[in-house]
């Protein structure tokens, strides 16, 4: 019989946040696979646990996933801890669990602290709708930031986004630029005695990030754009269609005369008798 791979949560901060569920997995598996195993070892004698430890980390995570799940199909049970937070959020982790699922190798996840989610409780924007977009693309890979950025534009739902101190400035500016201004709630030592949350607008965030060094790391939770605002950037574009294109547009669909001009008035934002009488005058002219 196969072991079982063990995500577990660990405190992204306090140390207070560790569940006795994890405490107890972390002593009674065979093998605890660690993101940095000289970050790890001291939150393990923390806490009095002597199991044995390897590194799994971003630039092993393939070649090790096969060994540890070796390890596993031999009835060992492995636990996977990352620097902090939950496993497989941002993190080599992933790869991981994908590789357990294609073996066969059992899965569980111990639920615990998770930055994404303490920022978006703490965000004060929308949390019936979110997304995770961790770390954009590198500024070195242009290509491939544009094209999150381009996709953000239009993103209705609240946005969390992972960042270091030294790319905070260059993130806050890029996001600005592409979105225009948006509230903006960024977090930074989550569960610490410190602990801050800056509820503000991106603007005023460059403003202030251009007087005082970024310290720490952040999560960004980032507001989407309405679909108020969706909506009536959708009405300019279609207005700034001639009614007669407009009304081609539809009729090549498929729809009636009729129903294209209730189509098209509903998408002007007018009645479908001011649809009429324009393409009435332009009859006559």
């Amino acid at each position: 019989m196969s072991g079982t791979l063990y995500l577990c949560a660990t405190p992204i901060g306090n140390l207070g946040d560790m569940t006795f569920r994890v405490l107890d997995t972390l002593k009674q598996v065979d093998l605890i696979a660690a993101e940095d195993t000289r970050n790890s070892i001291k939150l393990l004698n923390h806490f009095d646990i002597h199991t044995e430890m390897t590194s799994y980390h971003e630039y092993n995570k393939y070649d090790k996933a096969q060994y540890l799940i070796e390890q596993m199909q031999q009835g060992k049970d492995v636990a996977l801890i990352t620097d902090a937070g939950t496993p497989a959020i941002s993190d080599p982790g992933e790869v991981l669990v994908a590789e357990c699922h294609k073996a066969g190798v059992h899965v569980t996840s111990l639920p615990g602290p998770a930055a994404c989610i303490t920022a978006l409780t703490l965000s004060g924007l929308s949390t019936r709708r979110f997304c995770f977009e961790g770390f954009l693309p590198s500024s070195d890979d242009k290509k491939a930031r544009k094209r999150i950025l381009e996709d953000l534009k239009t993103e209705s739902r609240t946005t969390i986004l992972y960042e270091a101190p030294h790319h905070l400035r260059a993130v806050l500016d890029d996001l600005y630029e592409a979105l225009g201004d948006r509230k903006v709630s960024i977090c930074r030592e989550l569960t610490k005695k410190f602990e801050e949350v800056n509820v503000t607008t991106l603007a005023q965030a460059i403003a202030f990030y251009k007087e005082n060094e970024p310290r720490g790391e952040y999560v960004l939770v980032l507001e989407g754009k309405s679909l108020e605002e969706q909506e009536e950037e959708k009405r300019r574009s279609w207005n700034e269609m001639s009614i007669e294109d407009h009304m081609k547009y539809y009729e090549d669909e498929g729809f009636s005369h009729k129903d294209a001009m209730k189509k098209v008035a509903a998408d002007r934002g007018v009645g479908k008798r001011e649809i009429y009488q324009a393409l009435l005058e332009k009859s006559q002219d």
